[in-house]
């Protein structure tokens, strides 16, 4: 019997580096599939992710703030507006620089349009999410092709960690919207081989608003993926370094007049914010230190229900040999690409919080959105029940599960204790030993004096300003150390303990704990005549 031999000829020259090698693997094992053509905008999806993503973004905003972030980002636009200083940030009276200012001054407009209120605090980052899953369908088709941005497009517009995170009044939100934009708009740019000058602008101005939302750190997010897919994966090289240098400085001159001005009032800034809170934050952690595989379960159910597909994406890249059948295209590679370095930069960080990964949520959404568009019906069938209960589950969290959970949590969900002690703007309010923002937003005071514990002589002094004082203790401990501590000048005449009994059968009590967050005890302490 003859035997015979087939010898297979490479269309393309082995890689001779490193940088080829990766390039290679790219573009012809991992995405070797052709680019979609651009979809049309289809009228029933806009309709959707108008209505849908409205439905659950704007449903119910008004719920009681949580601490301590959403009630220290409301205070801070209301003193900004009291004071009509739109350049230094102010919380309880006192320069507040640890953030820059393009989310308070947006609250601050809402505040003038709308009252000031906890929901149309709210109502600037819903409207910063409802914005992003608009811009990621419309960018997304001339990418993935129509039916792909609407799968993803539906996709991130019924994640939990996307729309329940985001919406709170966090810089998150916001950030996502300008992060995905540039992102998204770099790659238009690039993808084609040569710059197209128009969306690269765009994307510097984007990521300039960033900048100006949350810091430098956009930057990062956006030129390591445009960077690396450019010159090293795709090898298409349609950007030069001085493309970079003209991004890096028109970014930098958007925010460059705020930070010029608040650099004059208050010298500190620059180091205290630039330093400090980017660089020692994530090389040297002071707060919020995790393990470095912390944000895999977030991420994962935070992009329910299209995460269940995660392993079945994973399996579609050991199906197929190198036989030329893989329809992955390029485009679909940089969303993936883009979405998990967002996810590995802040693993690597020290400091980690739950939205900090937000930003990854667009771009792996819609990169599960392509693979469901290309699977076989019953998978896409499967997919849309998924997003329908999905749907069903979110709308019962967020007008019965959220607003009693965050009355529950909430220094103002039993407000007639506070109000009756704390309303009187003559009557001297000091917090103990962290600021309790939602009695200051609420009530309309901005002099409620934060004194840490390692400053308890300070404390002392305070109360022995004032013959009478009410004294917040935000910690389950402060009231028996003050207690134990005070000095016989000084004397507990009210004490008003917001701590309650659980039931540890109870469901409802194993989600909360024994205290509100941010308010322990409410103490009236008066000097010793």
């Amino acid at each position: 019997m003859a035997v015979t031999t087939t010898t297979v000829a490479w269309e393309h020259p082995l890689p001779q580096s490193l940088p080829e090698g990766m390039s290679w693997l790219w573009k012809r094992v991992l995405f070797p599939g052709e680019s979609p053509k651009e979809g049309q905008v289809s009228l029933w999806t806009v309709l959707f992710l108008i209505f849908v993503p409205g439905w659950l973004l704007y449903g119910n905003l008004s719920f009681h703030l949580l601490e301590p972030d959403e009630s220290r980002y409301a205070e801070i636009p209301r003193e900004m507006l009291d004071r009509d200083d739109w350049v230094v940030p102010h919380l309880q009276g006192q320069p507040y620089l640890d953030k820059p200012p393009l989310m308070y001054w947006l609250v601050m407009l809402s505040y003038r349009m709308f009252g000031v209120d906890a929901w149309s605090a709210r109502l600037v980052p819903a409207l910063a999410l409802h914005a992003t899953i608009l811009l990621t369908y419309l960018l997304g088709r001339r990418h993935l092709g129509g039916r792909g941005a609407t799968w993803g497009a539906i996709f991130l517009s019924v994640a939990p960690g996307f729309i329940e995170m985001g919406r709170l009044l966090i810089l998150d939100g916001l950030l996502t919207m300008w992060t995905t934009t540039a992102t998204l708009t770099a790659f238009e740019a690039i993808r084609h081989g040569r710059l197209r000058r128009s969306w690269w602008r765009i994307s510097w101005i984007a990521a300039g608003l960033g900048v100006l939302t949350k810091g430098p750190v956009v930057l990062i997010l956006v030129l390591v993926p445009t960077w690396f897919y450019d010159r090293i994966l795709h090898r298409a090289r349609s950007t030069t370094w001085g493309c970079y240098v003209e991004y890096l400085v028109g970014s930098v001159m958007i925010s460059l007049p705020w930070y010029a001005a608040i650099g004059l009032r208050e010298p500190i800034f620059l180091k205290y914010f630039l330093w400090e809170h980017n660089i020692v934050r994530f090389v040297a952690p002071f707060d919020h230190i995790r393990p470095v595989w912390f944000y895999l379960p977030i991420v994962w159910a935070g992009l329910l229900p299209a995460s269940w597909f995660v392993l079945a994406l994973v399996w579609s890249f050991f199906r197929h040999p190198i036989d030329g059948t893989v329809n992955r295209p390029a485009e679909m590679g940089f969303y993936l690409f883009a979405g998990c370095w967002v996810v590995v930069f802040f693993s690597l960080s020290g400091s980690k919080l739950p939205t900090y990964v937000l930003p990854s949520f667009p771009l792996l959404a819609m990169a599960f959105g392509w693979f469901v568009s290309q699977s076989k019906p019953w998978l896409r069938h499967l997919a849309a029940g998924l997003v329908v209960t999905t749907i069903l589950l979110l709308l019962y969290f967020n007008h019965s599960f959220l607003p009693w959970y965050a009355r529950m949590r909430s220094p103002m969900g039993q407000t007639e204790k506070v109000v009756s002690y704390c309303a009187d703007p003559k009557q001297p309010v000091l917090c103990f030993p962290r600021s309790c923002d939602s009695v200051a937003f609420y009530l309309k005071r901005d002099d409620l004096r934060n004194i840490r514990s390692k400053n308890f002589p300070d404390l002392v002094e305070a109360l022995r300003r004032h013959p009478r004082t009410v004294l917040l203790c935000t910690h389950r401990h402060s009231f028996e150390s003050i207690r134990n501590a005070l000095p016989a000048d000084l004397r507990i005449v009210e004490h008003v303990s917001y701590r309650r009994e659980l039931d540890r059968e109870a469901w409802y009590d194993k989600l909360t704990t024994e205290t509100p967050w941010g308010l322990c005890d409410l103490l009236v302490i008066e000097k010793v005549r």
